[in-house]
């Protein structure tokens, strides 16, 4: 491994470049900042080497661009891509974005926005359910998001105009883009031919054979920097053998600067730096202070020697196969090559958390209380919209809860998983704001 021949004064920057590269997969010049690409060019031998030893990936670095190709065990429907404004794309803005890609991979060093929607358009009625009509309003708001995301990330750059008078108004509204043709290139690289495919298991690692020591220390290094929390419990005998070895942890630890946390369930890593997590928490934000709080409270509940045992149950279908019929059923047929086409006979998604291990119920009415109960005690600190939407306020941070493995969603509330018990005993400080001196005062009465 080469991070161990590294000098301790050096380590730290070769670190940072690890987390970079594994935080943002796609490094541009100018994404995530101006700094990252010349960072990630001074240590590109080692990284390449220490990626492919460790996890499995390939890394490729240019002058304008750095892409890390991963190996991709299990699909995960908590990391969609998101809006400049933060809400996870839907199916027609993967869809605008998808044809978008490859309407700039087609043209020339510079495109206007309407003739790119123009492109996207005839693509886009050639797919069942998928439609671009610019006059309506909606559909080029989902288009500019598309297109946001692509700018973010450098494969186009705004010339000229703006994006969003064009999307209050086509006709009298247009932006003109340079078309970085590298960025563009790195973008799409799926590792087997799209057309190919019959199923998404297609683009995911297949298990064939016995154990290979080296590829199953690879899938739980993978596992490390991917998930919030590995639990002992989803694994395989061999996978759990490899997570309790120490130099599995040890290696990831030398290579990213994170903390492994080990417990009695599982290993999380702690990204102390705050800069490799896609959600960081505890975190700021209405959402990420409630259900920080209602994790405490979960905890408690659920500790409390004095309060009536919890009814535990199994933890529900894996999500994972629901997801993979999802995306099945909206795949364009049409487009599959029949003849070379790949048709996986067994499902590669990992296994679930042991069907013979149980986890705490907390109902829905329960998790209702306790959000009421939070409004009332701290809402005058929360965002207004939400002190008004208690449900949707319970919704987004159970759903936080979720993302993050502490609680799995299931039919009446939520099962408790074990990693949310590092959060009981939450203190709380509210800090009130103090009282500022009025400028005008009345004035005091005089017997004078």
């Amino acid at each position: 491994m080469r991070a161990r021949e590294i000098a301790p004064l050096a380590l730290d920057s070769y670190q940072r470049a690890a987390r970079v590269i594994l935080s943002n997969h796609l490094v541009t010049v100018s994404y995530p900042d101006a700094a990252a690409l010349p960072l990630l060019r001074r240590w590109a031998t080692e990284l390449r080497e220490d990626l492919l030893e460790l996890f499995g990936y390939r890394l490729e670095v240019t002058e304008t661009t750095a892409r890390l190709f991963t190996v991709v065990d299990r699909l995960d429907p908590t990391a969609p891509a998101r809006t400049g404004s933060d809400r996870p794309f839907d199916r027609h803005r993967y869809a605008y974005l998808a044809l978008a890609l490859a309407a700039l991979g087609r043209a020339g060093k510079q495109i206007t926005l309407s003739e790119l929607a123009d492109h996207v358009s005839a693509e886009a009625g050639q797919v069942g359910g998928i439609d671009l009509a610019t006059e309506r309003a909606a559909d080029r708001d989902a288009f500019v998001d598309a297109v946001g995301w692509l700018a973010a990330r450098g494969a186009i750059s705004l010339a000229d105009g703006d994006a969003g008078s064009w999307a209050t108004n086509p006709e009298a509204g247009e932006a003109l883009y340079d078309i970085d043709r590298s960025v563009v290139v790195a973008l799409f690289r799926p590792p087997r031919a799209l057309q190919h495919l019959t199923s998404v298991r297609g683009l995911m690692a297949v298990r064939d054979g016995e154990p290979d020591l080296r590829e199953t220390g690879r899938r739980i290094r993978r596992a490390l920097v991917e998930r919030p929390v590995v639990y002992a419990d989803e694994l395989d005998d061999a996978e759990r053998l490899q997570l309790a070895l120490p130099r599995t942890t040890a290696d990831v630890e030398l290579l990213t600067g994170l903390v492994a946390e080990r417990r009695a369930e599982g290993v999380a890593l702690i990204d102390v730096s705050g800069r490799m997590s896609d959600v960081r928490f505890p975190s700021t934000g209405t959402i990420a202070q409630v259900a920080l709080l209602l994790a405490g409270e979960i905890a408690d509940r659920v500790l409390d020697p004095d309060a009536p045992d919890l009814i535990r149950l199994p933890m529900p279908d894996h999500r994972d196969t629901e997801l993979v019929d999802d995306l099945d059923a909206a795949l364009p047929e049409a487009g599959v090559f029949g003849d070379l086409a790949e048709r996986p006979e067994v499902p590669t998604t990992e296994p679930d958390l042991r069907p013979d291990a149980t986890f705490p119920l907390v109902e829905d009415s329960w998790l209702d209380d306790a959000v009421a109960d939070l409004v009332r005690r701290f809402g005058k600190t929360f965002a207004a919209q939400w002190q008004a939407d208690q449900a949707g306020l319970r919704a987004r941070a159970v759903g936080l809860l979720d993302q993050l493995r502490l609680v799995r969603g299931t039919v009446g509330g939520v099962l408790v998983l074990p990693a949310l018990a590092r959060y009981r005993d939450v203190v709380v400080t509210v800090r009130d704001r103090t009282p500022q001196p009025e400028l005008f005062t009345e004035p005091v009465p005089s017997d004078h």
